[in-house]
């Protein structure tokens, strides 16, 4: 099989859909790898690398496009990418259609087969390869609050460690999730006095566990989550809902009231964001402001350190990536039920239910669209 690795083209993406190591696996099975010029060489991964790896450099992205079976890339392709696609080619990369109309259109439009790394589940129903960025993100979720929470940045000027004598910030963690036990991990080792919220009861357990009196957690009601947001100086927000709209849990009134110079990271902001006022941001603008509160939502949170980010994704996407070109799509497909739950768009239908219902579009069934591959 063709497959083809186009240079990342969003705000400050430094990630690669495929590793020189990825490209030699797979180069050692059989398959031809065409991989764009300079994809990777902003995390260290240089054309020869590619070509030692057994990979084509290509000059021309239209080329590569035009070429390759399979693409394999890291976030949603943007406009011009999507004009690129066929109906024969499969696209595989994160799509985060829920909030992406315009988007969603168009993979539909192209006819192209559109797996979505974000709701490829396992044997025990979690998303794996999902959870390496949320990994990084949650992790990336605190060192960026803190810095957002110096005076200069706009924040409150507190020091989420506190000092001998000086109270610590107050983070405030919504979700236990991946992102949240990340988040969570990274705030404790700094020292500052985390609450988090969760509506799993197993999922506090867990945690509580992990971290005993070091943390609180809470159940997530609407009245504890407001208390615990007007107190906060910095709030996280790490709830997800695979393949929807994330739910808008903080709303613009709880915002207004707010303490001034707070600080609010939306790592839901994929799917939407769970606050009113966030809106998508990127590494060259990453904040905004909104009734003195501070809000961070870049999209690509995980781009910030690409190379970290890059080898933690392709651990989890390469045995899928080899999957699809030793069987090609609809036998990796028909064969394996948990790529299969990835399929979001095949032959102009959309197959993710989260997605249709989000958009308000006819859901076909992802299995009742194998046949037509």
């Amino acid at each position: 099989m063709r497959i083809g690795v186009p240079k990342e083209i969003k705000n400050h993406e430094y990630r690669v859909g495929l590793t020189p190591h990825s490209v030699a696996e797979l180069s050692a099975l059989g398959h031809e790898l065409l991989v764009e010029t300079q994809a990777g060489a902003a995390i260290g991964f240089s054309d020869a690398d590619y070509v030692a790896a057994g990979a084509q450099i290509m000059t021309s992205v239209e080329a590569l496009f035009a070429d390759a079976q399979l693409i394999v890339k890291v976030k949603e392709p943007l406009a011009q990418e999507r004009a690129r696609l066929r109906p024969e080619q499969t696209l595989f990369t994160y799509l985060h259609l829920a909030p992406d109309r315009p988007q969603t259109d168009d993979l539909i439009n192209s006819g192209a087969t559109c797996i979505a790394y974000e709701t490829v589940t396992d044997a025990h129903g979690r998303l794996p390869l999902l959870a390496p960025m949320s990994e990084v993100a949650g992790r990336m979720s605190i060192q960026a609050g803190a810095n957002c929470l110096e005076k200069a940045k706009g924040g409150r000027g507190v020091l989420l460690g506190g000092v001998p004598g000086v109270a610590p910030g107050k983070v405030v963690i919504l979700g236990g999730g991946v992102v949240g036990s990340h988040a969570l991990a990274m705030a404790v080792g700094l020292g500052a006095d985390v609450t988090v919220l969760d509506k799993s009861v197993d999922a506090l357990r867990r945690l509580d566990s992990l971290y005993g009196n070091r943390i609180t957690t809470l159940y997530s009601t609407g009245s504890t989550l407001r208390e615990q947001i007007l107190a906060a100086d910095l709030v996280i927000g790490g709830v997800l809902i695979p393949g929807a709209a994330a739910p808008k849990l903080i709303s613009a009134e709880m915002v207004k009231q707010m303490q001034s110079g707070a600080v609010l990271v939306d790592v839901a902001i994929d799917q939407g964001g769970c606050a009113e006022t966030s809106k998508a941001t990127t590494h060259a603008e990453p904040t905004y402001v909104v009734d003195d509160v501070v809000h961070y939502c870049v999209a690509n949170m995980p781009g910030a350190v690409a190379r970290t980010s890059t080898l933690a994704l392709n651990n989890a996407t390469l045995p899928f990536v080899i999957e699809l070109a030793q069987k090609g799509p609809r036998r990796a497909l028909e064969e394996n039920q948990h790529l299969c739950n990835g399929l979001s768009v095949a032959k102009g239908r959309l197959t993710c239910s989260s997605v249709a219902e989000a958009h308000g579009l006819e859901y076909h069934s992802a299995t009742g669209m194998l046949e037509q591959l």
